[in-house]
């Protein structure tokens, strides 16, 4: 699933050729990926405006110009953004093959505009979802989301608070959404490496000087990634066609088996925690 870093990049540039174009028509192929009255759907959106494109976490949500609705998408494991526009196309989330014969066996939502831009919702496995909300419910929704590590309010009084009284392991902690939001199983094993502490640690048996280091880790592991337009996997290019420009500087996640680039002596342990592949220095980690 992409993570904040993959999602924020998504969001940029999508940004750049959606705003303000109306919406001229929509057409549902797959009913149940959208979480909402097919009616209400298709007559609040057609003929509205994407005003601005937002993001909490992993979920996309773009705001409309008229009704007071918000239209939420998230990608889940496989889904995908393709927006065709002149000249080309701009695709993010899952690189399935051949994107240029569009529409396909998975496109399950399309959405035209007026200046003929088209923005198909693909999903391999139809994890992936769309729901239009009223913006109380969206506001309401969005206090299910902890703070994000890009952000300015994930301050450290914030991040030592939501350590306050908690004695569970320490991935598991990173990857609670209503906790921090964003950070999945790539960035976690990140983090944790740079803050030099193995993910199975309890949370009550970190030092003071332990829990600033992971607080530095999470906002700069998270920053790097965003700058870089996010790591490319197996099932994520960005927006722009690209691939994320993370991946070499990934030093734990996808190394199992292979010596760690800090220590240089230790091979990287891949193991399963909260049933999650895991990937760390048993070495560099205490």
């Amino acid at each position: 699933m992409p993570e904040l870093p993959e999602v924020e990049t998504i969001r940029r540039d999508l940004e750049r050729v959606l705003l303000g174009k109306e919406i001229k028509d929509v057409q549902v192929r797959t009913p149940r990926m959208v979480k909402s009255d097919r009616i209400v759907f298709l007559a609040i959106l057609i003929g509205n405006r994407f005003a601005r494109l937002g993001r909490t976490g992993k979920l996309l949500h773009f705001h409309l110009a008229h009704s007071g609705r918000v239209l939420h998408m998230h990608l889940k494991m496989t889904g995908q953004l393709i927006c065709q526009v002149e000249g080309g196309l701009i695709v993010g989330g899952h690189p399935q093959a051949k994107i240029d014969e569009l529409p396909n066996a998975y496109t399950h939502l399309i959405f035209v505009l007026d200046d003929g831009t088209t923005l198909f919702f693909n999903d391999v496995r139809t994890f992936g979802y769309a729901k239009l909300m009223e913006l109380d419910e969206h506001e309401q929704m969005l206090q299910r989301y902890g703070i994000e590590p890009n952000h300015s309010d994930f301050t450290w009084d914030r991040f030592s608070d939501l350590l306050i009284g908690r004695s569970g392991a320490l991935k598991p902690f990173l990857l609670n959404q209503k906790l921090i939001a964003g950070i999945g199983n790539i960035y976690a094993d990140e983090i944790c490496f740079r803050a030099r502490l193995r993910p199975q640690r309890r949370l009550n048996s970190l030092t003071l000087p332990e829990r600033r280091r992971l607080f530095a880790s999470c906002k700069k592991i998270i920053s790097s990634a965003v700058d870089k337009r996010g790591t490319t996997f197996a099932n994520f290019v960005d927006a722009a066609g690209q691939k994320g420009g993370y991946q070499p500087y990934l030093m734990v996640y996808g190394r199992g088996g292979e010596r760690c680039r800090r220590c240089g002596s230790t091979e990287i342990i891949k193991t399963a925690l909260a049933g999650r592949g895991t990937a760390y220095c048993p070495l560099c980690q205490r």
